[in-house]
């Protein structure tokens, strides 16, 4: 084993510390090798020729941005039922640092949802650019007076059959599933999810606070999109909100656009929620990032307004994000809460919440997946499993030191 890449004079969010003034190598298996001050290193320890080493130049080393919930990004979306087109979501992610995700599917009739995972299926393993860690089921057992941008001929009442054939679809890739707990005959689907390794999350949920206790005892401990599409607060029915709120161990995603959720609601959340147990979303769209043709999101005509998608016909309908999560990043940031605190959420917690193996760390032994942010909050480089794959590094290594 030798010495790929070595990063030097960086600032570390390793996941469970931040710390200046520090160097990172990379060995050529694709895995980091270590982590070091800057005070210990010396240049002339790696003395192989093939070995690169690049001045970051206090730029933040973190590790990959893992994005969990979404849809498209692109011109690309999970919608398109391609694998071509979920490899495309792949190439666009890595132009924003994210270095994994779980392409996202819609509540659509069952057909459609069935070609859409097989789409992701196919696609696993051919990435050029971020990984795709499996298939994220949004719905279809979902509750029809919260389905917000989700195809109403698609909801299903609790069906094992529906659920043994988008299974069957996934080949064993189904990694999340969005349900509703307060359904019919939850509990013994909950059950057989957790038999199979699938995480599940209560959202486009009517249910009430009793209804979450309910799922939590059969193993839903994660809710889709914080506030959004989910049974309110209420003095007298704390409702998903309040159960999100009140359970420490119930897990969250937020999606940090300031326009989903008022980021003072988010600080509020991180005031009561462990910060272990909150994971940052974009539930961005096909059109985000898109640079020309017509925007749709699952075939409804879109609109971007104030920053997030909004359907064309109906304008206060909300379809989703155009965020990435550098931007989610950097809105953070800049709302007073901490880089070390905003990484985990957008890196750390994702990858333990949903089993990715030795990612989502920057730690000896663990893969090489590396996003640098500049600054500024613009994408300084990214490697993934120990490649690097995107910034100015890529082109012309204008920060190689040797």
């Amino acid at each position: 084993m030798s010495i790929k890449y070595v990063l030097i004079n960086g600032t570390i969010i390793s996941g469970v510390a931040s710390i200046n003034d520090c160097a990172i190598s990379i060995d050529d298996e694709g895995n980091i090798d270590d982590v070091i001050r800057m005070r210990r290193f010396d240049s002339t320890q790696y003395n192989d020729s093939t070995t690169k080493i690049i001045d970051v130049k206090g730029a933040y080393i973190t590790p990959g941005l893992i994005d969990t919930h979404l849809h498209g990004i692109g011109g690309y979306g999970t919608e398109d039922c391609s694998p071509d087109s979920i490899l495309g979501m792949s190439e666009a992610l890595a132009d924003f640092g994210v270095t994994s995700f779980l392409p996202t599917v819609y509540t659509d009739t069952l057909d459609k949802m069935i070609a859409s995972t097989k789409a992701i299926v196919a696609a696993m393993g051919k990435e050029k650019g971020a990984i795709i860690e499996g298939v994220n089921l949004e719905g279809p057992f979902i509750s029809p007076e919260r389905i917000g941008a989700q195809a109403p001929e698609g909801l299903q009442a609790v069906n094992l059959d529906v659920f043994n054939k988008l299974y069957e679809a996934g080949e064993g890739k189904i990694v999340a599933m969005t349900i509703a707990p307060e359904l019919k005959h939850m509990r013994t689907l909950a059950l057989e999810a957790q038999k199979r390794g699938i995480v599940l999350l209560a959202g486009h949920t009517n249910a009430t606070y009793e209804n979450i206790m309910d799922g939590m005892q059969c193993g839903i401990l994660h809710t889709t999109h914080f506030f959004n599409a989910m049974s309110r607060l209420h003095h007298r029915n704390p409702g998903c909100v309040g159960a999100i709120m009140i359970q420490q161990d119930m897990k969250a995603e937020i999606i940090c656009d300031g326009i989903h959720v008022h980021p003072e609601l988010i600080k509020l959340l991180l005031r009561e929620k462990p910060v272990s147990n909150i994971v940052m979303v974009t539930d961005s769209l096909k059109p985000t990032m898109q640079k020309k043709g017509e925007l749709t999101a699952n075939g409804v005509p879109a609109l971007l307004k104030d920053g997030a998608f909004v359907s064309r016909d109906n304008p206060d309908l909300f379809l989703g994000s155009s965020l990435t999560l550098l931007k989610g990043i950097e809105n953070m940031v800049s709302w007073g809460i901490s880089i070390d605190q905003v990484i985990q959420m957008a890196s750390s917690n994702p990858a333990r919440i949903y089993n990715f193996t030795h990612k989502g760390a920057l730690i000896p032994g663990y893969k090489a997946n590396i996003t640098i942010i500049n600054k500024d909050f613009s994408l300084g480089g990214l490697f993934i499993n120990g490649e690097l794959k995107r910034g100015l590094l890529s082109k012309e290594f204008v920060n190689v030191v040797r």
